[in-house]
């Protein structure tokens, strides 16, 4: 219960820090195509362009500017989430570093294998099978009579030698012994229905540790793979700043139309919430894998290494 609620809230609050990077970007394009709106504005005003050209910037700049509304939403959104889960009344959440800071974890080699121990579905049914032994161990004891050594008939403590002194006495006692003797029938059947649930509690002892194991391998190709997609797209999005550098700088020396310009800064914009999106997928995963070994494989983890990666890239692009 803990572990899902701390994974839930991990999860939201990196959603949270993904949808305020993508928030910012969408703000700063939009502000960014404005200044452009304006210039061609006067351009257009002077009839140096096309109302065509004009046109073209304006619908640009309502592109960005309509995405900040609903991230701005969603924001909301995602903060009342959080404060759902962690059992408060809606408002804003306390931010932290900006989300292109968040560390990222490096998984090293070697973690031992009974991390998947602390898992809370694994430690449930290897409680369920100690306890299906124990109603073994129950069922075969009543094959055998039960006295009392201390306290024997209501006594606060009974010499042994009065054992089997006294007509009474005798009797519950030899009742004690012969009964188990005369319903041996019965007991057999529960010992066989406890050794039943024995058998049961082992196929899903072993069907819990085969689900940790499958979802532990998912997480791990998971952060894996989508660390590499990122590496791409951090190179795809410094080539498309290069890209959006030269067509502007193309342009103000006429060797090319705006519609170029427009080509690259819309291919940048959409470069950069994609890349924002795929560092949240990966920082998912680190929590699914964290979920995945029942928690704590962040404190073994920087015991064995102290460098983790850091995405420092101004837009997004990470560095190792």
């Amino acid at each position: 219960m803990i572990l899902s609620l701390v994974t839930s809230v991990a999860t939201a609050y990196v959603d949270l820090r993904s949808l305020d990077q993508q928030l910012e970007i969408a703000r700063q394009t939009a502000t960014s195509r404005e200044a452009s709106v304006r210039l061609f504005e006067i351009r257009f005003k002077g009839g140096n362009i096309s109302e065509m050209e004009l046109s073209q910037v304006q619908s640009e700049y309502y592109v960005a500017l309509a995405a900040i509304p609903d991230l701005e939403k969603r924001v909301r959104q995602q903060e009342n989430l959080i404060n759902f889960l962690l059992g408060r009344n809606p408002g804003p959440i306390e931010r932290g570093k900006a989300f292109n800071e968040i560390a990222l974890p490096v998984v090293p080699a070697g973690l031992p294998s009974d991390l998947l121990t602390r898992r809370p579905d694994i430690r449930l049914a290897e409680q369920q099978l100690i306890a299906a032994n124990a109603r073994i161990g129950v069922a075969k004891a009543q094959y055998f009579p039960s006295i009392s050594l201390t306290g024997l008939f209501g006594t606060a403590s009974t010499d042994l030698d009065d054992l089997f002194t006294g007509p009474a006495k005798t009797w519950n006692f030899v009742g004690s012994l012969a009964g188990p003797i005369f319903t041996a029938g019965k007991i057999k059947g529960s010992v066989k229905a406890a050794q039943a649930m024995q058998q049961e509690a082992l196929f899903g002892y072993a069907k819990a540790v085969q689900n940790g194991f499958r979802e532990l391998e998912d997480a791990l190709i998971d952060q894996n793979r989508t660390r590499v997609q990122l590496d791409a797209q951090g190179k795809q999005l410094e080539a498309l700043e290069t890209y959006a550098k030269l067509a502007r700088l193309r342009y103000e020396n006429g060797y090319t139309s705006y519609i170029e310009v427009l080509d690259a800064e819309r291919s940048l914009f959409n470069g950069q919430l994609t890349f924002t999106q795929t560092h949240d997928l990966l920082l998912r995963s680190l929590v699914n894998l964290y979920k995945a070994m029942g928690g704590g494989w962040v404190v073994e983890a920087d015991r064995r290494t102290r460098t983790p990666e850091i995405v420092s890239h101004a837009t997004g692009t990470a560095e190792p």
